[in-house]
């Protein structure tokens, strides 16, 4: 059983930075692709980043390419989003969650039904 715990989150305003961090309960480095995804009221989760196993390959969804890097803290053991160029539309509650499972394509880590376990969120607003 794997717990994830984030944190980070808070208010900030538009065109402002914020890092959010995942804390696993044991190394989840080589075993375990991890995630952030990202909540907004009355909407679906949605698919923001992961890290592969490996610790170095990425991908990203659409709407934050470019903006948000998710990275490794190889001596905290955590699974940091810097995320830059905030927007309003970025306000959301953002999860942590990790996968056990490998899959041929990085598509597939964008479905939050390939990830194991999860954390209890943390939220982000930002304003205009």
């Amino acid at each position: 059983q794997v717990q994830l715990v984030e944190s980070g989150g808070g208010l900030v305003q538009a065109g402002g930075s914020l890092r959010l961090s995942c804390a696993a309960s044991i190394p989840t480095s080589s075993n375990y692709s991890m995630a952030w995804f990202r909540q907004a009221p009355g909407k679906e989760r949605e698919f923001v980043a992961v890290i592969f196993r490996n610790g170095i390959n990425t991908y990203y969804g659409d709407s934050v390419q470019g903006r948000f890097t998710i990275f490794r803290d190889k001596t905290k053991n955590t699974k940091n989003l810097q995320m830059n160029s905030l927007e309003a539309e970025d306000t959301a509650d953002y999860y942590c969650a990790a996968s056990s499972t490998t899959y041929s394509s990085m598509r597939a880590y964008s479905s939050a039904a390939v990830y194991d376990y999860w954390g209890q969120g943390t939220q982000v607003t930002v304003s205009s």
